[in-house]
């Protein structure tokens, strides 16, 4: 295992407990995206991989709606208030997942105390950020590259997205495999909603930054179905009146509708993974999207997708992929799996000893 960098070291485990990680994000339930849903499954599944979990979210503090997207709500903290809440809990890593208020504070607050802390790039927010007001994505870039290289190791999804953040200037890139709970969505989940067929749907925010409307003017046959929530919702539905929009959903009723549809259409061009085709895949359903960065990792050579530029060709060519063949290829990626990555990136990047960090049973 690889020692903690200069400065001050990782405190070192107590002997009766095991290793203890606090997570600092502004993105956390009970709002429902990818960052929150990951870091929750990845709370349960590192803790019966040994670990103990302490979260830091907006859940502590008053917050305040985001610009433009008032259900994100961001956390009214201090440098005050976060360093107590760092200090209480007395961690042996700290891992800053977002760039928000608690990210920032927290970054503040470990480089103030030389305490050694990791991150993660989940959010292309330069490109998001562009989309709704006119800055230029090279100051963007330059901000998050300050916040990250101060890092010990900053976690990203995909090969392709490590190389494109290195040939801007980022450092100390390790990858970190993103997994789903794969029973959440392969289980019996009663009967299946009677769209009209064939039905194609999308999952995710309904924002600007998703590129929802590739998806919504398609000229295709059956239904197009949309499930989220998001600021762009209301006009959406004004303006496609011939889809369906469900609104949020969750549980049960979210992997309903993915076995109930006949292919997953993902729009986006920005997304740095997009955990959704896995979920989809998980329930047996093919995906069809853009040639980019997100899905050429999740899908890539699988053949339980179909990418082109040609957004409507992608989703009636995926009519035709198996459904026995999307599941296999999902059952790879496993949340218990990507835990283990995350933690193994924990011990290596900060010196946490690894030791007690093996899974139960």
């Amino acid at each position: 295992m690889s020692r903690a960098p200069a400065g001050r070291r990782a405190p070192a485990p107590e002997a009766d407990r095991p290793p203890r990680i606090l997570i600092a994000t502004d993105a956390y339930r009970p709002q429902v995206n990818g960052v929150a849903r990951t870091l929750e499954w990845l709370a349960e599944e590192a803790t019966a991989l040994g670990a103990e979990i302490v979260m830091l979210t907006p859940e502590r503090f008053p917050t305040i709606p985001a610009p433009s997207y008032p259900a994100l709500p961001l956390a009214l903290a201090t440098p005050a208030a976060i360093a107590r809440e760092i200090e209480r809990h007395r961690p042996d890593a700290v891992h800053i997942a977002t760039e928000g208020p608690i990210g920032f504070l927290a970054r503040r607050h470990c480089r103030a105390t030389g305490r050694p802390f990791t991150t993660c790039y989940h959010t292309r927010f330069p490109e998001y950020l562009a989309a709704r007001w006119p800055i230029p994505l090279s100051w963007s870039y330059a901000a998050l590259r300050r916040f990250h290289n101060a890092a010990a190791a900053t976690m990203v999804s995909t090969p392709a997205l490590k190389a494109e953040l290195e040939s801007r200037g980022f450092n100390k890139l390790v990858l970190w495999r993103r997994g789903i709970p794969l029973a959440r969505f392969t289980g019996d989940v009663g009967p299946r909603h009677d769209w009209p067929r064939p039905a194609f749907l999308y999952v995710g925010r309904v924002a600007v930054e998703k590129n929802l409307e590739a998806f919504l003017d398609l000229d295709l046959p059956g239904t197009k179905i949309v499930v989220g929530d998001g600021p762009a919702r209301a006009g959406f539905e004004q303006r496609y009146q011939n889809a369906i929009f469900t609104g949020r959903l969750d549980g049960v009723e979210l992997a309903r509708a993915y076995a109930s549809a006949d292919a997953f259409v993902f729009p986006s061009l920005t997304d740095t993974f997009g955990l959704v085709m896995l979920e989809a895949m998980a329930a047996g359903l093919p995906v069809a999207a853009f040639p980019v960065t997100g899905p050429r990792d999740v899908v890539g050579d699988s053949g339980c997708g179909v990418l082109d530029t040609d957004l409507r060709k992608a989703a009636l060519a995926a009519l035709d992929i198996p459904r026995d063949r999307c599941r296999a290829h999902a059952a790879r990626h496993s949340m218990r799996e990507s835990a283990r990555g995350f933690l193994d990136n924990i011990a290596t990047a900060i010196g946490v000893r690894a030791a007690s960090l093996q899974a139960v049973g």
